[in-house]
């Protein structure tokens, strides 16, 4: 076995564990939902329609599922209930594959002369600044100079928690005192990392400001400071979503997508719920990826979102 297999098989390992209490939840309703029944008829899909809501898919995504199986089921006359884990796996499959969004394979990055830079954008309390302390440890991990941008000065313990990041990975990071202009953090972040030939730079945000016309204001002027360091910055737009608060962080994604461009979403905490159905119905109604996930609380418990992977984890019964 070569050392990427060992990885690969580790951070698989990893997904599975991530998912228990998910699957678990999920396929004790599905026993329910199909009990005494030896043929999927209109009382299982259902119960099924229940089972997919209840666990977080969201009611669009779960409607979209039920309807697929209504196509099949009439397709091929007779459908046994010992069939609906494989046609479930099928069909959510399908639905995440055409979303279009490429799995990472790595966190490599596009050449360039200038960093890449990513803006970290979501509530207090979903784990963000934890995600851009794990998100720089893989950055580094793959041979990138990071720099952190603690943009959060509204709340000092924001910007504490950044600098223990930041010694705890090994990377610089770049503060003002409470209250300053988190533009302005992330114009000397910029600066710093420009002149110092940094490969990443990572901007930590408010979470909440007074309002969301405040939270859009903000954000749109921290990214038009950045413009004036790095004129195609932010690269990326990273919402981050506490997976455990279920239909909640639908509500986020849709108030953060109307507030600012986000271009990808990390779905945190997924090892302590069994609400990880969210990623697959976020996935589907948003259409921005699902880039990365947390599937525990060590610093390697980040992970790049592989849709096959998922869906592997959260229907192999043997894991």
């Amino acid at each position: 076995m070569g050392l990427f297999d060992i990885f690969s098989s580790k951070k698989k390992e990893d997904l599975d564990k991530g998912l228990e209490k998910t699957k678990q939840g999920f396929f004790d309703k599905l026993k329910r939902a199909v009990a005494g029944k030896s043929k999927v008829d209109d009382d299982v899909l259902d119960n099924l329609e229940e089972v997919l809501i209840t666990s977080d898919v969201g009611v669009e995504t779960t409607l979209k599922i039920i309807e697929r199986i209504e196509t099949r089921v009439a397709r091929d006359k007779y459908m046994g209930t010992d069939e609906l884990n494989v046609i479930l796996k099928e069909e959510i499959s399908a639905l995440l594959e055409e979303n279009n969004t490429a799995d990472g394979s790595s966190f490599d990055l596009p050449k360039s002369d200038v960093p890449y830079v990513i803006m970290v954008v979501g509530v207090n309390g979903v784990g963000k600044t934890t995600t851009i302390g794990k998100l720089a440890y893989q950055f580094k991990k793959a041979g990138k100079s990071v720099y952190l941008g603690a943009a959060d000065t509204f709340r000092a313990a924001a910007v504490d928690q950044l600098v223990i990041w930041g010694e705890r990975v090994g990377c610089p990071v770049i503060k003002q005192s409470m209250g300053s202009d988190p533009a302005s953090v992330a114009f000397d972040t910029l600066s710093s990392a420009k002149a110092n030939n940094a490969d990443v730079v990572i901007i930590d945000t408010a979470g909440r400001l007074h309002n969301k016309v405040n939270l859009m204001n903000e954000l749109t002027k921290i990214k038009q400071v950045m413009k004036k360091v790095i004129p195609d910055a932010p690269h990326e737009v990273l919402l981050v979503l506490d997976g455990s608060t279920g239909q909640n962080a639908f509500e986020q994604a849709k108030q953060f997508s109307k507030a600012t461009d986000v271009s990808a979403l990390a779905v945190t905490k997924l090892d302590g719920t069994a609400k990880g159905g969210v990623v697959i119905g976020i996935s589907d109604q948003f259409k921005i990826p699902v880039k990365y996930i947390g599937v525990g609380e060590g610093i390697e418990h980040l992970q790049l979102f592989n849709k096959k992977d998922f869906v592997d984890s959260l229907f192999n019964t043997n894991a």
